[in-house]
């Protein structure tokens, strides 16, 4: 997930997550806005100069009457200096998607350039950037949740302090500066110690809460690079889910830009 692929407050402040302040200085306003850029900055900062990475990956999808199918997926990643990553993702099974296979181009301001191979149609479909928001490949992901993240695409404020999952974690609100985004804002809870996401709540357009994810297992690659073992989603308007389970990282790859173009997607195994 390019940190993608991308994350104890007393009552008062935990009000501030959920309700609106009632009444807030404009320095006080401008303060929140700096921090919550400063923390996003650091956690951007911190993720910086792995190069490239591949990972095996198990999707696991579960509907709302608790029925599970599996997709056992392989991804690999390019940085790109000063612009956004590189996604590759091939999918390996079940049978009817197999070769299946989506590239993505993050950027920071301009909409991403993202594509999908069909092997049953036999041909690369361009995936238009109203489409966005739109589920990927039957999951609560979202094609724009596959995006890596791009500080200059989101404002950001700072809510507070609020453990998630047992992790002592900063509140950082973010709102999409992007055009076709499904969603109104998303709430990080971000470690505190490793600067990684721990729990993000999303919000659809009319600022309901639609899903939640969170992230466990993180191991440290390289003595730098935090990546988590696996991550659920919840939807909570369908009561769908969505289980991700990453294997080890492999940092030690030699990968260009070579390795991710659209003629490619035709011969990715």
């Amino acid at each position: 997930m390019s940190q993608h692929v991308l994350i104890p407050l007393s009552l008062a402040a935990v009000s501030l997550v959920s309700t609106p302040c009632l009444a807030t200085s404009d320095s006080t306003k401008d303060e929140n806005l700096s921090r919550g850029l400063q923390i996003m900055k650091e956690l951007e900062a911190r993720d910086t100069g792995w190069e490239a990475a591949v990972v095996d990956m198990q999707m696991t999808l579960r509907n709302a009457s608790g029925e599970e199918s599996e997709r056992q997926l392989t991804v690999k990643l390019l940085e790109v200096e000063g612009d956004g990553d590189k996604t590759l993702t091939q999918f390996k099974s079940p049978r009817d998607i197999r070769n299946t296979a989506f590239l993505s181009y993050s950027h920071a301001v301009v909409p991403d350039d993202q594509w999908i191979y069909m092997p049953a149609i036999k041909r690369v479909k361009r995936i238009n950037s109203a489409n966005k928001s739109g589920p990927f490949m039957g999951s609560e992901l979202a094609y724009e949740d596959i995006s890596s993240f791009e500080l200059e695409k989101y404002s950001y404020r700072y809510i507070g302090e609020e453990p998630a999952d047992g992790v002592d974690c900063y509140v950082v609100e973010l709102t999409p500066l992007y055009e076709y985004t499904g969603y109104s804002t998303m709430t990080y809870w971000v470690d505190k110690s490793r600067f990684v996401p721990i729990k993000i709540e999303y919000y659809d357009r009319s600022k309901s809460l639609l899903k939640t994810q969170h992230f466990a297992g993180y191991r440290q690659y390289n003595n730098q690079f935090w990546r988590p073992a696996e991550s659920q989603i919840h939807n909570h308007q369908t009561d769908r889910a969505t289980f991700l389970q990453w294997s080890e990282f492999d940092f030690d790859v030699e990968l260009s830009d070579a390795h991710f173009s659209t003629v490619g997607l035709t011969r990715s195994r």
